[in-house]
């Protein structure tokens, strides 16, 4: 692990090999490349480079690409598991999905775009947690919603 600061506060950077220590994701399923946890346990941004070799484009669709706006909440996803399980109590533990609220997908995602995924924690607790998540192209907010998760041993 690396790490960075800021004027205010220092960021912790999460290479790819950090991640795949935190959650159990795996090639094709992993879909961060890489997390800056901005605030523990509150704010993260996860980073996803799109390309045009991913295995979803072959079928999504040919011809025209675009990113399936349910890999895209995944994403999401991975990125606040990452900020969890930072939780020290929470370390060796894994995420379920209990509900997907209020999502909304703005503008399709394409090869060659990095997707930015904004996280912020709006619950945790031992056993679940809730969190907002908005994924940025250029500045441009692509994606948004709400993500709750049950948090169980592995």
């Amino acid at each position: 692990m690396t790490a960075e600061t800021t004027a205010q506060t220092p960021v912790k950077i999460l290479e790819f090999t950090d991640i795949q220590k935190i959650i159990p994701h795996r090639y094709p399923f992993l879909l961060v490349d890489r997390v800056e946890i901005l605030e523990p346990e509150k704010k993260a941004v996860g980073i996803k480079c799109v390309t045009g070799n991913e295995e979803f484009f072959q079928g999504h669709f040919p011809g025209h690409p675009v990113m399936p706006g349910v890999l895209i909440v995944e994403a999401l996803a991975q990125t606040a598991c990452v900020l969890m399980f930072t939780k020290p109590e929470l370390s060796g533990k894994i995420a379920y999905f209990l509900g997907i609220e209020e999502v909304k997908f703005r503008q399709p995602v394409r090869p060659g775009q990095v997707l930015k995924l904004q996280i912020e924690m709006l619950r945790i607790g031992s056993r679940a947690g809730k969190i907002r998540g908005e994924a940025y192209v250029n500045g441009t907010l692509v994606t948004e919603g709400n993500l709750s998760f049950a948090i169980v041993d592995k």
